[in-house]
């Protein structure tokens, strides 16, 4: 939950926003990151409302349909800080679905082995070449902090790239 706490308070340091604006913004965000899911925004914005992080409120504009509009409270912008300062320092080890397969590999033979980790590296090289493209795109649109988020990705897929290619040629 403190991911999506994080995540929820941050995006609404920016300002009040409505429930879809915030649903739209964590699908962009979470599309950066495998490890983080939030299946509904909705229950965590209510804990969060109930543990005085958020208000809600009913806005109208023109003729659009009533909206209920989400905006940090005092409490709720302490609590981001608070969040964001420790999970700047928090270490936690990166956790890749690779990892359980590593351990039992030496059941497969060594043929099937090395052709499942080559497709697994292209896969690798065609995520990183479309995170190269969407990095390129939000430089040029000036998102530096989804720029550092990619680089950031793309250095650990680099790094698990290399890591199979010396992998494949000890099978």
């Amino acid at each position: 939950m403190i991911e999506q706490e994080l995540l929820l308070l941050g995006l609404l340091r920016k300002g009040p926003k409505h429930g879809y604006e915030i649903k739209i913004r964590v699908g962009q965000i979470l599309s950066l990151f495998a490890g983080i899911q939030l299946k509904s925004i909705y229950y965590p914005l209510k804990i969060l409302e109930q543990k005085g992080l958020i208000d809600k409120k009913i806005a109208k504009v023109g003729n659009r349909p009533k909206r209920i509009v989400y905006d940090l409270t005092p409490k709720g912008r302490s609590r981001f800080e608070e969040l964001l300062g420790k999970s700047l320092l928090e270490i936690k080890r990166p956790q890749f679905s690779l990892d359980l397969s590593l351990y039992f590999l030496n059941y497969l033979k060594p043929v099937s082995a090395r052709n499942r980790l080559r497709a697994r590296l292209r896969m690798l090289k065609k995520i990183s070449s479309g995170m190269e493209k969407m990095s390129k795109a939000k430089r040029n649109k000036g998102h530096s902090s989804l720029s550092r988020i990619l680089e950031h990705n793309a250095l650990m897929l680099e790094s698990e790239s290399k890591f199979l290619s010396a992998l494949i040629n000890t099978l």
